[in-house]
């Protein structure tokens, strides 16, 4: 589908009460559980025009009525049960925010392997749409994405890895506490959403962050200086209930399927790519914020205190090995494409 077509068609049928009363009550209804703002870049680019584009197809059979800002529930942790326990017949899901639920995934987290939101999305689509993971069982992947390397964004000065050095800093994944051991901060795990205030009482001095959330959450009102170093990404997924699927009609299903996978993730890429630009822009130009890009010292000098980390990572187990070679496969095909 024509990307400008898919994106316009969030504006089209904004809800199932646009069509008759008979149709409406014949609808199949998904409730789509958010937990982040409803003025957040994914939801407004790429989930709701999503939404419009399966109800358009269906012709107002399959309908998502979506609850933005927690509405079915606050806790990002707690997302993947929803769908589970039928609270939510979708939602919005940061595996990592489910210690133990999604053990395989993990591997995409590993820092210094991917150079941006592209290899990092095509990647992890392609994964999961194979049988590399069986993490989603229970689900049917709508998307499942990487965001850009996580940069480091502190209440302190920080002009190399030096100056990380017994500094508390917000990890978002086992794998990104390991990156930031590496470099001799202290991390302490918690979700975005709680990060301004834990930086405000001064539990954490900063945080590890892709671009995207960073004005939506408010990092940007506690945290003042911005270290380019590439860490690792975060997996983000849309994950349906595979019971919930299977019950739809064929023609909802297959709707879905035309609208999901590598289209939704070629919607994806481009609309925070660009939007992380965006930001950045913004950060960089703002007298208030101090952008810090690493010398090919300090890159060279992460590149050595990650590699152990990710060989450690590899080393624990044979099925980590797999999911490790899966990955340097996917990512070499990724790569090749792109210099076609």
């Amino acid at each position: 589908m024509d990307r400008r077509k898919f994106l316009t068609a969030a504006a089209v049928i904004p809800a199932a009460a646009m069509f008759g009363g008979s149709r409406a009550q014949a609808a199949d209804h998904l409730k789509w559980a958010v937990f982040t703002p409803d003025h957040e870049v994914t939801f407004r680019t790429v989930m709701k025009p999503f939404a419009a584009a399966v109800e358009k197809e269906t012709d107002g059979a399959v309908v998502f009525d979506m609850f933005p800002n927690g509405a079915l529930g606050r806790s990002p942790g707690q997302q993947a049960q929803m769908v589970i326990n039928g609270v939510a017949d979708v939602a919005w899901v940061i595996p990592s925010y489910s210690p133990g639920r999604f053990p395989d995934t993990e591997v995409l987290e590993l820092p210094g392997v991917f150079n941006d939101v592209k290899e990092a999305s095509l990647v992890a689509s392609r994964l999961a749409g194979g049988d590399v993971l069986p993490d989603y069982g229970d689900y049917y992947v709508i998307g499942l994405w990487g965001t850009a390397p996580y940069s480091i964004h502190t209440n302190f000065p920080v002009n190399s890895i030096a100056d990380l050095k017994g500094k508390t800093i917000r990890a978002s994944s086992k794998t990104d506490s390991a990156a930031l051991r590496a470099f001799g901060a202290v991390p302490v795990g918690m979700p975005v959403t709680e990060i301004p205030e834990a930086i405000s009482r001064g539990t954490i001095s900063g945080t590890t962050m892709h671009m995207s959330p960073f004005f939506d959450f408010g990092i940007n009102r506690v945290t003042n200086n911005h270290f380019f170093i590439r860490l690792g990404i975060v997996p983000v997924s849309i994950l349906m209930s595979k019971k919930k699927f299977d019950a739809l009609p064929e023609a909802g299903r297959a709707a879905i399927k035309k609208h999901a996978g590598e289209t939704l993730t070629r919607v994806w890429i481009d609309s925070i790519t660009a939007f992380n630009q965006e930001i950045f822009l913004k950060l960089k130009d703002d007298p208030k914020h101090h952008v810090v890009m690493p010398s090919q010292a300090d890159l060279a000098g992460a590149e050595k205190l990650l590699t152990p980390v990710r060989d450690e990572w590899v080393k624990a187990s044979p099925r980590h090995k797999e999911l490790k070679n899966a990955l340097d496969a996917e990512l070499a095909k990724v790569r090749s494409e792109g210099k076609g």
